[in-house]
């Protein structure tokens, strides 16, 4: 065990002491004062209590589970984003056909954002390793979609690390729940619906500029360059960084350019790109919605969390194997344990989810939800909560203690 582990626990009672404050509140009734005693403590703290969170314990008992299979993630993606392009195409030679056109675009769609969300797992796969799934899933997904493997490793790997999970460094994080309006939350959903736009803006507009032009490569780096949910973040440095950003960008530009010649020049139907910007906003839309009930989002972004902190705010759904996988795939379902356990493959969390539930079932229970609406709807109750509170539209901290990476490319 990381002996930082242990710190981080044995600060946790002074830190969770030091963050919580009282204060009195005055209302007003026709015939008196009252006054009432609000206390303010850290998200995490009361029945959640982070010092109940047996780590050491628990990953003793997960030992075995860290070994990927590559046969099941060769099988597993193949399958999938085979099934995705045979539908599209079904799709489109179903013309007139309402209901058979119905049927495959919902098929292409859960099965390529199965197949689209590997890139989850490629950010937290060892360096050095499966370096030609890598590029097959690129090849055949990634830049297709306009999301290269580039755009989420090194970002995705510093929003779990524990002093940054939750900060106003994380670009993966916003405290929907603390201080924000609910109305965020679908803003952010309905972003969907033009983010293939601006994907194609950056990939296929912008991206030949870069090449000559130092300011613009810089801006696409920094600001244009990262799968987060955060406007304000500044992509950095990161030794997880991959090598091959520049090919992976030159593909995207490649398969869009052409793709927009050769509509253009009426070689290829202008039906089959309005198909593609329909699956991709599908996809882009439920991920957005699966974004939302992976955490609870209620770190006012001011300091960074305990490793136990982190588990309580993060979700795992069980839910039903099939349902639940569609909109959740590949280990998504099981997101708190996989913040106790980033390296752990995704064909593992479910078992390791259930090993730790057997031993300590009144603690890790209690990032567990029902289903996504119960997710959902707990996450929107809090939100307006703090609406209606005395601190209601503070933005998100940026702590100047936590200065950002410097910028590079």
């Amino acid at each position: 065990m990381d002996p930082s582990y242990m710190a981080a626990e044995r600060t946790d009672l002074k830190t969770t002491a030091a963050f919580a404050l009282a204060c009195g509140i005055m209302t007003a009734s026709r015939q008196a004062f009252t006054i009432r005693l609000v206390i303010l403590v850290s998200p995490m703290a009361s029945k959640n209590s982070p010092e109940t969170l047996p780590l050491r314990e628990a990953r003793r008992l997960v030992h075995d589970l860290f070994q990927p299979r590559p046969w099941l993630y060769w099988a597993d993606f193949l399958f999938h984003v085979t099934l995705a392009w045979t539908a599209f195409t079904l799709t489109l030679w179903a013309a007139g056909h309402y209901l058979v056109q119905v049927f495959t675009y919902l098929v292409c769609v859960l099965a390529m954002y199965r197949a689209a969300i590997f890139i989850h797992e490629l950010s937290h796969l060892r360096p050095g390793t499966f370096g030609f799934f890598r590029v097959v899933w690129n090849v055949l997904c990634g830049c297709l979609l306009l999301i290269p493997s580039y755009t989420y490793s090194g970002v995705h790997n510093h929003h779990h690390q524990r002093n940054v999970y939750g900060t106003g460094e994380d670009g993966e994080y916003l405290p929907f729940a603390n201080r924000m309006s609910p109305w965020r939350m679908v803003g952010f959903v309905v972003l969907g619906l033009v983010l293939p736009a601006l994907l194609v803006l950056r990939f296929v507009l912008l991206t030949p500029l870069s090449w000559v032009i130092p300011r613009v490569r810089r801006l696409l780096w920094e600001r244009m360059s990262s799968l987060i949910i955060d406007a304000n973040f500044r992509r950095g440095i990161s030794e997880r960084d991959e090598r091959g950003w520049w090919w992976q960008e030159a593909l995207a530009f490649a398969y869009g350019s052409t793709a927009l010649a050769l509509a253009a020049t009426g070689l290829l139907s202008w039906r089959v790109l309005g198909l593609w910007y329909l699956v991709a906003v599908s996809i882009f839309s439920i991920n957005a919605v699966r974004t939302l009930a992976a955490h609870c989002y209620r770190n006012p972004s001011d300091r960074p969390m305990t490793i136990s902190e982190q588990f309580f705010d993060s979700v795992d759904v069980p839910g039903n194997l099939f349902l639940t996988a569609l909109w959740a795939p590949v280990g998504l379902r099981y997101h708190a344990t996989h913040h106790l356990f980033p390296g752990m493959p995704y064909h593992n969390l479910g078992l390791a989810y259930r090993r730790l539930v057997r031993e300590w079932p009144q603690v890790y229970t209690r990032s567990s939800r029902r289903g996504l609406w119960d997710a959902l709807r707990r996450i929107w109750r809090e939100a307006r909560a703090s609406c209606s509170g005395p601190f209601a539209g503070v933005p998100k901290a940026q702590p100047a203690d936590m200065p950002r990476q410097r910028a590079r490319r």
